[in-house]
Parts: C-alpha cells; sequence; structure tokens
C-alpha cells in the first residue's frame, strides 16, 4: 500500500489501470510541453518541460523547490501537471496521443505497461547509468529497468522496512536492535516477559482496512524468499498457498497472536487505527515497545506533536531485520520514478538533474523527500531520524517496491487486505485465507 502524507504527502490508494495501446506523439502533433510532442530520435522545439505527477499539496511544494530554482537558472520553463488520479490520466493521455515530458510514477506496473507499448523512451543515453549504479540504493535502479534499458528513474524514495520504538525507554531497558528474524523474536518474548506487551499494531483504515497487514506479509515474504522469490509472488508464480507465504505466516501469527505481545490483543488488532496504533509508545510507562510502520508515520498527524517537537530523543528506528544474520537484507519501499514521454533537449536535461548527487536538497530540508543516492549529504534531511530511516535503505542488500501495489487491483487492494482482516479477526483460518486470495487471482 502507497501511503502519502505531508511526510511523503496524501493518501493514495490507487489500482493499476488497464493501460491500452499508446504510441509516442510524432512532431507536430499535441504532446507535451516539451515542443508539441517528438519521438526518439527528435527535439523538442522550446525549453518548456511538462511534469505529470502523482502528488499535490506540500510534497509538491518542496518537490517544485528542487526544480525551479535550478531550471530558471538554466533556461528551461516547468509546467507542473499534478494529478491525484494519476494512473488513470496518464492512461487517458496516452490514448489520446497528449504526451506530457516528463512523468513520475508511483507504480512500477504502470510504468513498465506503457514501456510494453512502446510509449516511454529509454534513458541509458540520458544518464549516466553505469556511474549512478555506484551511488544508487542496491536495487532502485533495477525497478524502472525492462530488458536491459532504464525506462524509469527512482528519484525520490519511501522506505517500509522499519520499527519504531520509544528511544528512552528502549535504550534503558538494554534492548538492541535485532540482527535476524529469530533476534527479533527473542526481543518480542523478553519484552512481554518483562510485562510490557512487545508491539502496538493496528490495520484499520476505513475502506482500505487490512492494507497495514499485507504489509507485514510482503515484508517476510521478502526477506525469507529474497527480491526474485517475491518478485514471484507478486506476479502468481509462487502462490499465496505456497510454503514460503506460509512461512511468513507463521511468524506473523507467533507475532501477532501470541497472548501478551500486542497491545490490547489480536482482538484489538482490525479495530485500530494504523495512524495511531504506535501513539501508547511515547505514554508513560510506554504502552508498547515497537510499531512497525513506514517512514511517514513519523510525521505531523500520526506520532504525538510532542513527540516530533523533539523526535530525535524520542524516537528510535531500525530496519526490520534480515531472516538470518549477515544474510541478504534487502527492503521495502516505494517512490516515484522519472521517465521520459518525450524526447528534447531540455527534458534530458531536467531527467539528468534529477539523477544527480545534489537534488532533493530543498526538499529533504522540507522532510519530504529521500534520496536513492547513498552519497546524498545527510545533513540535509531535517532530523538524525530521517538520516536513519534513509540508512536504512542505503545500508540494503536490494530494494523491493510495495507489493500489494503491484498485484492486481482485485488482490492488491481486494482480497489481500480482506482476507488478512478475516484472518486476523479470528473469522478464518489461515488455510481458507490463502485459498480465497489465491482464487481471486484474475485469470487474464
Amino acid at each position: 500500500m502507497r501511503f502519502r502524507t505531508p511526510f511523503l504527502a496524501t493518501t493514495t490508494v490507487l489500482a493499476v489501470a488497464a493501460l491500452t495501446t499508446g504510441c509516442l506523439a510524432s512532431e507536430g502533433d499535441g504532446g507535451g510541453g516539451g515542443g508539441g510532442g517528438g519521438n526518439a530520435g527528435g527535439d523538442g522545439g522550446d525549453n518548456t518541460v511538462e511534469i505529470m505527477l502523482g502528488f499535490t499539496g506540500a510534497q509538491l511544494e518542496n518537490f517544485q523547490a528542487s526544480v525551479d530554482p535550478w531550471a530558471e537558472e538554466n533556461g528551461i520553463t516547468i509546467e507542473w501537471s499534478p494529478s491525484d488520479n494519476f494512473n488513470q490520466l496518464i492512461n487517458t493521455r496516452v490514448q489520446g496521443n497528449d504526451l506530457p515530458d516528463i512523468a513520475m510514477f508511483p507504480q512500477p506496473g504502470v510504468l513498465m505497461d506503457l514501456v510494453d507499448r512502446g510509449s516511454v523512451l529509454p534513458l541509458d543515453d540520458v544518464v549516466d547509468v553505469p556511474a549512478l549504479e555506484e551511488v544508487y540504493t542496491a536495487g532502485t535502479l533495477d525497478v524502472g529497468t525492462r530488458d536491459g534499458s532504464l525506462y524509469g528513474l527512482l528519484v525520490s524514495m519511501n522506505v517500509k522496512s522499519l520499527v519504531f520504538y520509544p528511544k528512552g525507554p528502549f535504550e534503558e531497558a538494554g534492548y538492541t536492535a535485532p540482527e535476524s528474524i529469530d533476534d527479533l523474536l527473542a526481543l518480542t518474548d523478553t519484552i512481554r516477559e518483562s510485562g510490557t506487551a512487545p508491539w502496538c499494531l493496528g490495520i484499520e483504515s476505513g475502506t482500505a482496512t487490512g492494507w497495514p497487514a499485507t504489509d507485514w506479509m510482503e515484508e517476510l515474504v521478502l526477506k525469507y524468499g529474497g527480491v526474485e522469490q517475491y518478485n514471484q509472488w507478486l506476479t502468481n508464480e509462487i502462490k499465496f498457498d505456497s510454503d514460503l507465504v506460509r512461512q511468513a505466516a507463521a511468524t506473523f501469527e507467533q507475532i501477532a497472536f501470541t497472548e501478551g505481545n500486542v497491545l490490547g490483543g489480536r482482538q484489538s488488532i482490525a479495530s485500530n487505527n494504523f495512524g495511531t496504533a504506535g501513539n501508547p509508545m511515547f505514554e508513560t510507562p510506554p504502552g508498547c515497545m515497537m510499531y512497525k510502520q513506514g517512514n511517514f508515520i513519523a510525521a505531523s498527524g500520526f506520532f504525538p506533536d510532542d513527540v516530533l517537537a523533539d523526535i530525535d530523543n524520542r524516537v528510535g528506528v531500525f530496519g526490520f531485520p534480515p531472516a538470518e544474520a549477515g544474510g541478504d537484507n534487502p527492503v521495502e519501499g516505494g517512490g516515484d520514478l522519472a521517465a521520459m514521454l518525450v524526447e528534447s533537449d531540455a527534458a534530458k536535461q531536467v531527467i539528468e538533474y534529477m539523477s544527480s548527487e545534489g537534488f532533493g536538497a530543498e526538499a529533504a530540508q522540507a522532510g519530504s523527500f529521500i534520496s536513492p543516492r547513498t552519497d546524498f549529504d545527510p545533513s540535509n534531511y531535517p532530523s538524525q531520524t530521517v538520516a536513519d530511516i534513509a540508512q536504512v535503505a542505503y545500508d540494503a542488500t536490494a530494494f523491493a517496491f510495495d507489493g500489494s501495489d503491484s498485484m492486481p487491483g482485485a488482490v492488491g487492494s481486494g482480497s489481500f487486505w480482506r482476507d488478512m482482516t478475516s484472518w486476523i479477526s479470528g473469522q478464518q483460518d489461515l488455510d481458507t485465507t490463502l485459498t480465497n486470495i489465491d482464487q481471486s487471482w484474475p485469470t487474464s
């Protein structure tokens, strides 16, 4: 589930649209701002670049602050086209041969649908891919690559593989970040035996109830199976009713269903709102010691304001550990992929700038941007906590996009949410849950 806030902007639940065939705008046709459109090999006729993106509000303003001054210095005019319904609108514009010069895709599956239809231009001659491979977070370039060519450049990143904790009480108790899933389970037992609930956990989210549970399952499938098997699961090559997914479910069950492990007990999970479920960590004494959630949670509207005002002293964070200490440690996350749909010198310059080390400093300082570049200056982040979050991704061995966002909508934002909620609530057993999700997978 992709979640945007002022830290990484507004909530958006996006189902992957069925994209019909679109073709590159030809010279003189109604394309984007880069000179009325152009195909591979043809340059637009002016220095206006239209950028279409799927976020608004504070995140858009901060992103613009990272682009507009550079563009003005380089004689480029940026036309911003934000939309809260990006997937549908980009499909409509492709069908109408009305392409933006650059589009920022929040979901790689939607991008790759357009790549397969010949509507996106490769970036291999726009950016220095081998040089970026040396400094980009492991696996992030792979997300936008098809058949050996780069089509989507991840320019901003969010991180899901995180566990937050109340810094003072956690450290005073002598607890440390676990180095493996077994260590995490042992830490869970230790905290429970001390008389405090190890975990806060809530999956209520209105009509989207259940998505935080899918994040848990995705995390565990990724850690146990690695990126290759994780991706096979996302495409139904590996079924929900499989040894890998059952292993992930068993670990989740041990954490979430064991008496005393979750504040409020198993029966509270489905009715506890995800946005505030972690806040009892900051009570005196803490109601729980750990809360798994994406980096957006450390923002106004989620963690209490008094905690955020002193975030580096009040909030600690560690990366969800690998299956085995010292083993492969992929991270789950999301972000925005910049793709070029209309070729022009100006559009190429914008993409190249977005790949640079300094890009995003203004947005990062405002708290709405994490760079995928491992050499990004950490002092640009507004707090050490945000820098620590970024480091979790930088230290990972691979990067995988949110799983439910990559599945067909009937599954990823349908049966997966729904049946996980029913299982957690005790309304059905695991066998029924896995079977139901498998049977919901579209046949074509």
